[in-house]
Formats: structure tokens, sequence, C-alpha cells
């Protein structure tokens, strides 16, 4: 059973729009109890998802702060389905696909990301990002992409917060040799990988491909770290995208990643070996 001072993911999402609401209206926690004739500690605890949330008390908050009705609709669903173990998300792709993803991530301390396809969004540059999201959504509006490229790119900026969380991704050597673009922007988004694992918060490891099999090949995962609350685990494949939260998927999870942990290449070691890629790479 969940422990009761910790939310689910669903009631997690919820309190994050609950919060965001009230600080888009400027207002503190204690005017929005006496508002609604609560107390103040009632509507931190909503904010934090600690205790639960309950369908009657969320609607009338959403009430007062304004909330547009298709808001209002989507949290009282996911107020509703709170104690449903995971969440799994089918979306089209547009940036409003990511919003639950980029609200629970920028919440983490600490992110462990390992991918064997593609360089993780959070470290993507603009041209690497664009010719990825043409290549992989065939059926986009003219303007979707670049829509797409510029959510992604706004993603990125939790890295650069001072209270930001901290970032260990692992890649598969396929990554850096997969020529992605027009010549020069694979140099560019190897490049820009060097350049972000020269900051304190952010380490690089490359799992090269002489190690043969490990348990990465059954595709990507993020493990997502937070001070208060338990650890999440976010996998996307082909449009879809899921929150994982049961005990036994998050050990599954971290021990996969300490398996690719004990197989990459040191991020020194990591550092030379992108940077010999890089230097294979047309820079124009």
């Amino acid at each position: 059973m969940r422990d009761n001072n910790h939310a689910s993911v669903r009631q997690r999402r919820v309190s994050a729009e609950l919060r965001a609401l009230r600080q888009a209206k400027g207002l503190t926690c204690q005017q929005v109890a006496d508002a609604l004739d609560w107390s103040v500690s009632k509507v931190s605890r909503m904010e934090t998802g600690i205790r639960g949330l309950y369908p009657d008390d969320v609607a009338a908050m959403l009430g007062y702060l304004e909330a547009p009705s298709k808001l209002r609709d989507e949290l009282l669903v996911l107020v509703r389905e709170g104690d449903k173990p995971n969440w799994l998300q089918i979306g089209r792709g547009l940036p409003s696909d990511l919003k639950n993803l980029i609200q629970i991530e920028n919440e983490a301390s600490a992110l462990y990301n390992y991918e064997p396809y593609l360089v993780p969004g959070l470290l993507q540059t603009g041209d690497y990002a664009t010719a990825v999201m043409r290549a992989c959504n065939l059926q986009l509006a003219e303007g979707a992409a670049d829509q797409m490229v510029r959510t992604r790119m706004g993603r990125q900026a939790l890295l650069s917060r001072p209270n930001g969380p901290t970032l260990d991704a692992i890649i598969d050597e396929m990554v850096l040799r997969r020529p992605i673009g027009e010549p020069g922007v694979m140099h560019g988004q190897l490049q820009h990988l060097l350049n972000m694992a020269n900051r304190a918060r952010i380490n690089i490891r490359v799992v090269p491909f002489a190690v043969g099999a490990h348990p990465g090949l059954e595709g990507p995962f993020m493990i997502m770290g937070f001070d208060a609350q338990p650890t999440l685990v976010w996998q996307e494949m082909r449009g879809a995208g899921g929150f994982l939260e049961e005990g036994r998927h998050v050990a599954r999870a971290k021990l996969d990643w300490r398996e690719l942990g004990s197989k990459a290449l040191s991020p020194e070691e990591s550092a030379r070996f992108i940077a010999e890629i890089a230097g294979e790479m047309p820079i124009h």
C-alpha cells in the first residue's frame, strides 16, 4: 500500500496545477484559505498532495481560482483516479502532451536518463531536435515541428536553475554515431554534449558497442528522484509515455541503471570518446 504521506503521480500532477494556478493569480495560501473558509494548512497539504486529495475540495479550489473548464475536467478525473498505480499517456507528440512530464521533471532533485537511440531531450541542440521531430512525425501540420522544438528547448531551462536537478545521462555509442540532420548538425550536437558535460551537476557516460548485450537494449527510461516524494520512472515509446511508481517497476529500473553504470565508460573516458567521434563528423 502507498504511504498516506506520499502522493501518487496523478495527485502530484493535480497539486502542481493547483499551486501554479494560485501563483498565477498572485494569491497566498492564506488568501485562498480565507476565501474558502479553510485552514491554511489544508491549502498547503492540497498543493503538496499530502494525505490525499478529495474531488469536492479540488473542485472548490479550481472554481475559486477560475481554472479553464478543460483543465478543471482533466484534473478532477486525475483526482478520482488518484489511487490507481502508474500512469500511461497516449499523445500526439504535441507540446501539450509533454506538460505532465515537464511539470514533474521540474520538481525532481535528480534525473537518471538512459537513451539507446537518441541524444536525451534535455541535452539536444535545436538543430538536432528539429531533425528528429521532422523525421519521427511525418504527419505534423506545418509549423508544428517548430513548436515542438521550442517546447523541448524550454524544457531544458531546468538544467540552468540554481536549485535545478542533477542529471546523470548514459547513452549508447549508437547515439553518437548515427548521423542526424544535415552535415554539421551532429558535429554541433556532440560539441554541445561536451560543453554540457563540463557543468557541475551534469554527468554524461557512454556504453560502447564492445560491451555487447545489456539491460538498456529494452529501451530508454528515466528515473526521477525527489526530496520528499517517492521515486518515479518515466518510459516513452512511439507516442506513448508513462510514469511507473509501483515498487517492482522502480526497483527493476534502478537495477538496470546500476548494471548500465557498471558497463559505461567513466565521465572522463566518455568525454574523450565523444570528442574522438565528433572529430570524424563533418563540420559543415
